[in-house]
């Protein structure tokens, strides 16, 4: 009976080159399969292929392996921006406005597609026949189909670039598994990006998918958020001059602002202090008067302005302030919260993705 091949793993091209090396080192006949054979690096997923016979073997030695990945360190030597991209449904400025931030902080970009595959069952003592032949083909066309949109995305990068279009910067592409906001969670919590630039939705098209993955991100991630809606009126990142930060007069918000500062850093830059209550009391101004003060001082080059919404929790009364007095940036801090009270106390974050066409930019000091 013929020794047939089977897929041992699909993973980038370097990481298919290490499990290559040691499963060869062992013994285990390897083989890679690659659609875009002349680019191999610009590939989002590799087949590692290997014989039937060899499949217990190497799984032991695969699952060593990815279990060694997940314990280890990463080093960070550079600054990065994280920006996970959707080619089903891509907020297109988020490329545009993502390089720019990047080239503001001094940071290489990282673009992260997510995708989503059948379910398969490997029995060790079962032969490979029963592996489903239509499961594996649909494997192998969303594999095809996500390496030629990175190629295509990444030929179209490097002729914006070429054409002045998009700073010169360092890229990368990453292929995860899996579902995309515990995805681009994990990759944060092991890789501490500079910052996460996504698209969102909008309250016009609150209902799409895109909306509720960029919420989720926004509410449990640790790094900084830079969410854009589909519906953004700015055309380019310099556009972005009026910012409001939402303060609820927590120490840690002056260490949040000084981020928006930095992220947004532009010699047109005015910041707007915003505190929402449920009416006006005088220590409310006494305390942002002090907040504008302070940022005034350590900032003399910055425009600096305060206001008190009426509103404790409402977007619409937010979303009218903002609009009213044309604020480009929605900036605030947030605290992560747990899943239950997520569910039955959501955050402003959650709450602003699906009522507002405003940038939002939220950290978690």
């Amino acid at each position: 009976m013929e020794d047939k091949l089977v897929t041992l793993a699909i993973r980038t091209y370097q990481r298919a080159q290490m499990i290559k090396t040691v499963l060869e080192e062992e013994g285990i006949e390897t083989a890679i399969h690659n659609l875009n054979l002349e680019n191999p690096e610009m590939a989002v997923g590799v087949r590692v292929r290997i014989k039937e016979s060899d499949l217990p073997r190497a799984l032991k030695i695969v699952e060593e392996m990815e279990k060694a990945w997940e314990d280890e360190k990463p080093v960070r030597d550079s600054k990065t921006v994280l920006i996970p991209v959707d080619f089903a449904d891509q907020v297109p400025k988020t490329i545009d406005f993502g390089f720019k931030m990047a080239e503001n902080i001094g940071a290489e970009i990282v673009f992260l597609y997510v995708y989503f595959t059948p379910a398969f069952t490997i029995s060790m003592n079962n032969d490979v026949s029963t592996y489903s032949i239509s499961d594996s083909e649909l494997l192998r066309r969303i594999i095809s189909s996500a390496n030629a949109d990175v190629e295509n995305m990444g030929n179209l990068i490097k002729k914006r670039i070429a054409n002045g279009e998009l700073p010169n910067l360092k890229y990368r592409f990453e292929l995860k598994e899996g579902v995309p906001e515990d995805q681009i969670l994990d990759y944060c919590k092991k890789y501490s990006p500079d910052l996460v630039v996504m698209g969102s939705r909008g309250k016009k098209i609150s209902n799409e998918l895109l909306g509720s993955v960029t919420a989720e991100v926004m509410e449990s991630c640790e790094t900084p958020v830079f969410a854009i809606p589909i519906m953004i009126r700015q055309e380019k990142f310099t556009d972005l001059k009026k910012i409001a930060f939402i303060t609820n007069f927590d120490q840690k918000d002056l260490i949040a602002i000084d981020k928006v500062i930095s992220t947004f850093d532009n010699s047109e830059l005015e910041i707007c202090f915003i505190h929402a209550a449920d009416k006006k009391h005088v220590w409310d101004e006494i305390m942002l008067s002090g907040i504008k003060a302070y940022f005034s001082n350590h900032y003399p080059k910055l425009k600096t302005n305060y206001a008190v919404v009426e509103s404790t929790d409402s977007p619409e009364k937010i979303n009218e302030f903002v609009e009213q007095m044309q604020i480009d940036v929605l900036a605030f801090n947030t605290r992560r919260k747990k899943l239950f009270a997520r569910i039955f106390n959501p955050g402003l974050a959650y709450k602003m993705i699906y009522h507002s066409d405003i940038p939002l930019f939220v950290t978690h000091v």
